[in-house]
């Protein structure tokens, strides 16, 4: 697919950068590459942007875009709690707040309560910023490619391809890297497919590209600056972080729940009353439950 050979070549050129000059501020750029590649794509096969979609589809994507911002809480209450509980990590929230300052005298628990609401409100419009680029190139043209195309599992293929995206700078030990680097590649893989799964859903269920964006811009901003700040220990990055066992377990789990039942698949955010299976991929093959086998 020529897409995803431009997202190789284009990221390729940028990870050898990273990874040869350490200059990590370049990937803010790498996180647009397959925005970038999709738009190349698009204008030479002259294929419009129609289905990105920019759209933004009213209360049904109000919804999914509420569940995709509790999603990361709740799965790093349950995979860091778990770490915490079983002493494998330690709870320790930072004693400085965002917008709050320095709270030193306060307990750890309502310190990490603040943190919850104040890491959110601080990080979550550019983490949906960086955030884009990713989901305009995975969720707004590769997931649809992939289903037009009749791949088996698109879903979980898409999460596969985007996972892998990311083992070059976590074998370099730039990235979410633990003790083994191996290792760390192999668990990503799993939590980069686990999370695949709600992120197409908000994706194709509400016919939006917006809430996966704001769907990985949460699960960055509130892994990475309330649950990893708040977690110490010699060995925690084994059991939770992104390349966490915990972390893909849990994950795994949501994935498993969340295609439990049928869920539509709409290129574009739906009229009342429109049907999956007339409006969801117009020529496009369609399964018969109006939904990709995951």
């Amino acid at each position: 697919m020529l897409a995803y050979l431009l997202v190789v070549v284009l990221s390729g050129a940028v990870q050898a950068v990273v990874i040869g000059n350490g200059q990590l501020d370049l990937v803010l750029v790498l996180m647009w590459m397959p925005a970038l590649a999709s738009v190349l794509v698009r204008l030479a096969r002259r294929e419009g942007f129609a289905d990105v979609s920019f759209r933004f589809g009213g209360r049904r994507t109000w919804v999914a875009i509420l569940l995709v911002v509790l999603l990361p809480y709740a799965v790093g209450l349950v995979a860091y709690g778990l770490a915490w509980a079983s002493g494998v990590a330690v709870f320790a929230p930072p004693e400085t707040v965002p917008f709050l300052g320095a709270l030193p005298g306060l307990a750890p628990a309502p310190r990490f309560a603040l943190l919850a609401a104040t890491a959110l409100l601080r990080g979550i419009l550019p983490g949906i910023a960086l955030a884009a680029g990713e989901e305009i190139g995975w969720r707004g043209y590769l997931q649809l490619r992939l289903i037009d195309a009749r791949v088996p599992a698109p879903i979980l293929v898409n999460g596969v391809i985007w996972g892998l995206w990311h083992v070059p700078l976590i074998l370099a030990g730039l990235y979410v890297t633990g003790p083994v680097p191996l290792l760390s590649a192999a668990v990503f893989m799993v939590v980069a497919v686990g999370l695949t799964v709600p992120i197409s859903w908000a994706r194709l269920a509400t016919g939006s590209v917006w809430p996966a964006v704001v769907a990985h811009g949460a699960w960055n901003t509130i892994i990475q600056m309330l649950f990893d700040p708040s977690t110490a220990g010699p060995n925690h990055i084994v059991w939770v972080g992104e390349s966490g066992l915990l972390t893909a377990a849990t994950l795994v789990g949501v994935a498993m729940l969340v295609s439990r039942r049928p869920w539509p698949v709409f290129r574009t955010p739906p009229r009342a009353g429109a049907s999956p299976a007339s409006s969801v991929l117009g020529s496009a093959p369609s399964t018969g439950s109006g939904r990709p086998a995951v």
